[in-house]
């Protein structure tokens, strides 16, 4: 594209700049999160907010388009009881693996025949294996999941992060997401509400199980075998698991570059996979 385009956002776009795009490139990036509780110093919508700024920051170092943000995920453990006020708006997976095919099957009838969903929030993971499967059977499409968050995997922020493993500072509210709020959203963060809070065994487990992150595992006799369906009240009353008190945007700005460029190395690999499209045309009675 000889013109520097107005935005590597689609929904800002005619469709002559869409055309544009897709001469040089038939992959398209799609953030998705969720909007639930962050305890009590960061926005509800901390899990969209932060895979749309990497989508963004990677489209426009590949030269490629993203997608406005499914917003929406699953996240019931998060709803907390009825008019309690927390924010938290949940999707049922059925719904949300609607949107998410919907979205893609669109997409590829356009013309785009690589996709990569770029995730925010841990739980989207439980339910998203069936539907990339679909829209990879159903079309013959390249799909792929990018999460660019630290949980139980800190992967290359390893060197960043300074919590100890015990302050899991890849967790819901604690360093890693704190970091990346004040990065991105200064105005949105209330750190005189922070607060550190460890992750604990729910009071209706007994004592033999060990409960420290905000994984549905829990550990049994030095084991992690057993699982369980939890709310998130039951191990962090304040919604925080891990200390937020270390976090700066200076980390949280380095983290975003970091998976900016992970995914953009990513991209530019994938672009020179061959892809057969053996279904683009789509309506809603497929």
């Amino acid at each position: 594209m000889a013109d520097k385009p107005v935005s590597n956002n689609i929904s800002h776009l005619a469709y002559p700049d869409i055309q544009q795009f897709l001469k040089r490139s038939d992959l398209i990036l799609i953030p998705m999160g969720s909007c639930e509780q962050h305890g009590p110093h960061l926005p509800v919508g901390m899990d969209y907010i932060y895979p749309e700024e990497v989508a963004k920051r990677a489209a426009e170092k590949a030269g490629i388009l993203y997608t406005p943000t499914v917003w929406m995920g699953y996240s019931p453990q998060h709803l907390r009881g009825p008019g309690e006020g927390m924010g938290t708006i949940s999707v049922r997976p059925e719904t949300l693996g609607a949107i998410l095919y919907d979205v893609a099957r669109s997409l590829i009838h356009n013309g785009f025949s690589k996709l990569i969903f770029v995730n925010g929030h841990g739980s989207n993971a439980k339910i998203i294996d069936p539907i990339l499967r679909r829209i990879r059977n159903d079309t013959g499409a390249l799909v792929a999941f990018y999460k660019p968050y630290a949980e139980r995997y800190i992967g290359m922020l390893s060197d960043l992060l300074e919590n100890p493993p015990e302050d899991t500072p890849g967790w819901h509210a604690s360093e890693f997401e704190t970091s990346l709020m004040m990065a991105m959203r200064p105005d949105l963060v209330h750190m005189d509400r922070a607060v550190h809070t460890r992750a604990g065994r729910p009071s209706w487990l007994p004592e033999g199980f060990v409960k420290l992150d905000g994984a549905p595992d829990v550990e049994f006799q030095g084991y992690q075998y057993f699982s369980f369906p939890m709310d998130h009240e039951e191990w962090t009353p304040s919604g925080v698991i891990g200390n937020p008190l270390t976090a700066n945007p200076e980390k949280g700005e380095i983290a975003i570059e970091r998976f900016a460029d992970h995914l953009v190395a990513a991209v530019h690999e994938l672009e020179r996979v061959p892809v057969t499209i053996h279904q683009r045309a789509w309506t809603d009675k497929v």
